[in-house]
Protein backbone atom coordinates (compact mmCIF):
# COMPACT_ATOMS: atom_id res chain seq x y z
CA UNK A 1 0.00 0.00 0.00
CA UNK A 2 2.89 2.58 0.90
CA UNK A 3 4.78 1.45 -2.48
CA UNK A 4 1.37 2.61 -4.21
CA UNK A 5 0.57 5.13 -3.19
CA UNK A 6 4.73 6.63 -4.11
CA UNK A 7 5.80 7.40 -0.18
CA UNK A 8 7.70 5.82 2.42
CA UNK A 9 7.13 4.38 5.57
CA UNK A 10 8.58 7.78 7.13
CA UNK A 11 6.62 10.25 5.00
CA UNK A 12 3.70 8.45 5.84
CA UNK A 13 5.28 9.13 9.79
CA UNK A 14 5.59 12.59 9.21
CA UNK A 15 2.58 13.02 7.30
CA UNK A 16 -0.08 11.15 10.34
CA UNK A 17 1.79 12.99 13.10
CA UNK A 18 1.53 15.92 11.16
CA UNK A 19 -2.64 15.56 11.39
CA UNK A 20 -2.05 14.62 14.35
CA UNK A 21 -0.46 17.76 15.69
CA UNK A 22 -2.41 19.68 13.50
CA UNK A 23 -5.76 18.49 15.36
CA UNK A 24 -4.57 19.09 19.11
CA UNK A 25 -3.00 22.07 18.35
CA UNK A 26 -6.61 23.65 17.07
CA UNK A 27 -8.96 21.59 19.36
CA UNK A 28 -7.12 22.76 22.30
CA UNK A 29 -6.42 26.26 21.92
CA UNK A 30 -10.10 26.64 20.41
CA UNK A 31 -11.55 27.38 23.95
CA UNK A 32 -8.79 29.71 25.12
CA UNK A 33 -9.12 31.59 21.63
CA UNK A 34 -13.10 31.82 21.81
CA UNK A 35 -12.46 33.38 24.95
CA UNK A 36 -9.25 35.59 24.39
CA UNK A 37 -11.24 37.13 20.89
CA UNK A 38 -15.30 37.86 23.33
CA UNK A 39 -12.42 39.53 25.78
CA UNK A 40 -10.82 41.33 23.52
CA UNK A 41 -14.36 42.62 21.20
CA UNK A 42 -15.95 43.07 23.90
CA UNK A 43 -14.82 44.41 27.35
CA UNK A 44 -12.67 47.61 27.75
CA UNK A 45 -9.94 46.55 30.26
CA UNK A 46 -6.40 48.11 31.85
CA UNK A 47 -3.93 45.90 29.64
CA UNK A 48 -5.98 45.18 26.99
CA UNK A 49 -3.94 46.43 24.33
CA UNK A 50 -1.34 44.75 26.07
CA UNK A 51 -2.89 41.72 25.55
CA UNK A 52 -3.82 42.04 21.90
CA UNK A 53 0.27 42.64 21.21
CA UNK A 54 0.62 39.51 23.38
CA UNK A 55 -1.68 37.29 21.15
CA UNK A 56 -0.45 38.65 17.61
CA UNK A 57 3.34 38.73 19.09
CA UNK A 58 4.37 34.96 17.07
CA UNK A 59 3.20 36.22 14.42
CA UNK A 60 6.10 39.18 14.29
CA UNK A 61 8.64 37.55 16.43
CA UNK A 62 10.95 35.09 14.56
CA UNK A 63 9.69 30.99 15.13
CA UNK A 64 13.06 30.34 16.58
CA UNK A 65 12.62 32.72 19.48
CA UNK A 66 9.14 31.31 20.01
CA UNK A 67 10.28 27.98 20.39
CA UNK A 68 13.57 29.27 22.66
CA UNK A 69 11.49 31.02 25.01
CA UNK A 70 8.86 27.51 25.25
CA UNK A 71 12.18 25.44 25.70
CA UNK A 72 12.71 27.95 28.41
CA UNK A 73 9.33 27.63 29.96
CA UNK A 74 8.67 23.70 29.35
CA UNK A 75 11.49 22.11 29.35
CA UNK A 76 12.33 19.79 31.47
CA UNK A 77 15.20 21.74 33.79
CA UNK A 78 13.08 24.45 33.75
CA UNK A 79 10.71 25.30 36.54
CA UNK A 80 7.24 24.91 35.16
CA UNK A 81 8.29 22.32 32.67
CA UNK A 82 10.10 20.41 36.10
CA UNK A 83 6.94 20.78 37.92
CA UNK A 84 4.60 19.55 35.24
CA UNK A 85 7.01 16.42 34.61
CA UNK A 86 6.72 15.65 38.25
CA UNK A 87 2.49 15.46 37.47
CA UNK A 88 3.87 13.33 34.12
CA UNK A 89 2.86 16.27 31.56
CA UNK A 90 6.17 16.36 29.32
CA UNK A 91 6.28 19.04 26.21
CA UNK A 92 9.54 19.33 25.41
CA UNK A 93 10.93 16.67 22.57
CA UNK A 94 7.92 14.73 22.41
CA UNK A 95 4.56 15.14 19.85
CA UNK A 96 3.02 16.92 22.57
CA UNK A 97 5.47 19.65 22.42
CA UNK A 98 5.12 20.05 18.66
CA UNK A 99 0.92 20.35 19.44
CA UNK A 100 1.99 23.36 21.68
CA UNK A 101 4.36 25.15 19.75
CA UNK A 102 1.85 25.05 16.57
CA UNK A 103 -1.03 25.70 18.76
CA UNK A 104 0.92 28.80 19.92
CA UNK A 105 1.93 29.95 16.44
CA UNK A 106 -1.73 29.49 14.87
CA UNK A 107 -3.18 30.72 17.94
CA UNK A 108 -3.31 34.71 16.22
CA UNK A 109 -4.73 33.68 13.16
CA UNK A 110 -7.67 31.70 15.29
CA UNK A 111 -8.19 35.22 17.68
CA UNK A 112 -8.40 37.23 15.39
CA UNK A 113 -11.22 35.44 12.93
CA UNK A 114 -13.02 35.03 15.95
CA UNK A 115 -12.79 38.66 17.06
CA UNK A 116 -13.91 39.81 14.03
CA UNK A 117 -17.11 37.69 13.89
CA UNK A 118 -17.85 38.90 17.43
CA UNK A 119 -17.86 41.95 16.70
CA UNK A 120 -19.80 41.60 13.57
CA UNK A 121 -22.97 39.98 16.39
CA UNK A 122 -25.43 43.20 16.45
CA UNK A 123 -25.17 43.82 20.05
CA UNK A 124 -28.61 44.57 20.39
CA UNK A 125 -29.32 41.25 19.87
CA UNK A 126 -27.22 40.88 23.10
CA UNK A 127 -28.62 43.70 24.87
CA UNK A 128 -32.30 42.33 23.83
CA UNK A 129 -31.68 38.68 25.76
CA UNK A 130 -30.24 40.82 28.53
CA UNK A 131 -33.27 43.24 28.86
CA UNK A 132 -35.63 39.87 28.86
CA UNK A 133 -33.38 38.39 32.02
CA UNK A 134 -30.92 36.51 30.45
CA UNK A 135 -27.72 36.21 32.10
CA UNK A 136 -24.22 37.55 30.82
CA UNK A 137 -23.52 33.49 30.35
CA UNK A 138 -26.57 33.01 28.48
CA UNK A 139 -26.57 35.42 25.98
CA UNK A 140 -23.03 34.38 25.21
CA UNK A 141 -24.15 30.41 24.38
CA UNK A 142 -27.70 31.29 23.44
CA UNK A 143 -26.67 34.50 20.69
CA UNK A 144 -23.14 35.54 20.52
CA UNK A 145 -21.62 32.08 20.22
CA UNK A 146 -24.33 30.53 17.72
CA UNK A 147 -24.21 33.90 15.78
CA UNK A 148 -20.39 33.71 15.73
CA UNK A 149 -19.87 30.50 13.96
CA UNK A 150 -18.66 31.02 11.01
CA UNK A 151 -15.44 32.68 12.15
CA UNK A 152 -14.86 30.07 14.89
CA UNK A 153 -14.96 27.53 12.10
CA UNK A 154 -12.77 29.67 9.90
CA UNK A 155 -10.32 30.67 12.93
CA UNK A 156 -10.04 27.01 13.98
CA UNK A 157 -9.18 26.04 10.35
CA UNK A 158 -6.78 28.42 10.09
CA UNK A 159 -4.99 27.45 13.04
CA UNK A 160 -4.94 24.34 11.55
CA UNK A 161 -3.75 24.86 8.54
CA UNK A 162 -1.19 26.44 10.52
CA UNK A 163 -0.37 23.99 12.30
CA UNK A 164 0.66 21.76 9.46
CA UNK A 165 2.82 23.98 8.51
CA UNK A 166 4.54 25.18 11.46
CA UNK A 167 8.61 24.63 11.56
CA UNK A 168 11.02 26.83 13.53
CA UNK A 169 9.37 26.85 16.53
CA UNK A 170 8.85 23.36 16.47
CA UNK A 171 12.26 22.11 15.32
CA UNK A 172 13.66 24.24 17.96
CA UNK A 173 11.43 23.27 21.28
CA UNK A 174 11.15 19.57 20.37
CA UNK A 175 13.93 18.85 17.75
CA UNK A 176 13.12 16.69 14.61
CA UNK A 177 12.80 13.14 16.09
CA UNK A 178 11.51 10.62 13.56
CA UNK A 179 8.01 9.22 14.41
CA UNK A 180 7.89 11.13 17.42
CA UNK A 181 8.43 15.26 16.71
CA UNK A 182 9.26 15.12 12.86
CA UNK A 183 6.25 16.60 10.99
CA UNK A 184 5.85 17.62 7.77
CA UNK A 185 8.18 20.45 7.73
CA UNK A 186 10.87 18.88 9.50
CA UNK A 187 10.66 15.96 7.16
CA UNK A 188 11.00 18.24 4.02
CA UNK A 189 14.32 19.68 5.74
CA UNK A 190 15.61 16.37 6.51
CA UNK A 191 15.43 14.95 3.00
CA UNK A 192 16.96 17.61 1.77
CA UNK A 193 19.81 17.39 4.34
CA UNK A 194 20.82 13.94 2.77
CA UNK A 195 21.78 13.25 -0.63
CA UNK A 196 19.19 12.03 -3.26
CA UNK A 197 16.30 13.25 -0.53
CA UNK A 198 14.98 15.64 -3.05
CA UNK A 199 12.07 12.98 -4.28
CA UNK A 200 10.81 12.64 -0.99
CA UNK A 201 10.86 16.09 -0.04
CA UNK A 202 9.45 17.14 -3.36
CA UNK A 203 6.26 14.13 -2.30
CA UNK A 204 5.71 15.88 0.91
CA UNK A 205 6.01 19.70 -0.25
CA UNK A 206 3.27 19.07 -2.71
CA UNK A 207 1.23 17.20 0.15
CA UNK A 208 1.80 19.95 2.56
CA UNK A 209 0.27 22.30 -0.39
CA UNK A 210 -2.52 20.05 -0.81
CA UNK A 211 -3.38 19.88 2.56
CA UNK A 212 -2.73 23.30 3.30
CA UNK A 213 -5.22 24.39 -0.22
CA UNK A 214 -7.66 21.96 1.00
CA UNK A 215 -7.60 23.54 4.67
CA UNK A 216 -8.45 27.17 3.34
CA UNK A 217 -11.17 25.85 1.23
CA UNK A 218 -12.97 23.84 3.99
CA UNK A 219 -12.48 26.92 6.06
CA UNK A 220 -14.22 29.22 3.52
CA UNK A 221 -16.86 26.64 2.30
CA UNK A 222 -18.29 25.68 6.61
CA UNK A 223 -17.83 29.59 6.77
CA UNK A 224 -20.51 30.00 4.38
CA UNK A 225 -22.75 27.75 4.44
CA UNK A 226 -22.92 28.43 8.54
CA UNK A 227 -23.67 32.09 7.47
CA UNK A 228 -26.57 30.77 5.40
CA UNK A 229 -28.19 29.12 7.52
CA UNK A 230 -27.63 31.95 9.94
CA UNK A 231 -29.30 34.78 7.39
CA UNK A 232 -32.04 32.05 6.78
CA UNK A 233 -32.46 31.60 10.36
CA UNK A 234 -33.14 34.88 10.86
CA UNK A 235 -35.35 35.78 7.79
CA UNK A 236 -37.95 32.84 9.56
Amino acid sequence: MLSSAGLGPEEWQAILLSLKVAFWASLASLPFGIFIAYALARWQFPGRQWLNGLVHLPLVMPPVVTGYLLLMTFGTRAPIGAFLQDLGIVFSFRWTGAALAAAIMGFPLMVRAIRLSIEAVDTRLEEAASTLGASPLRVFFGVTLPLSWPGILAGAVLAYAKALGEFGATITFVSNIPGQTRTLPSAIYAFLQVPGGESAALRLVVISIVLAMGALVLSEVLARRVSKRLSGGERT
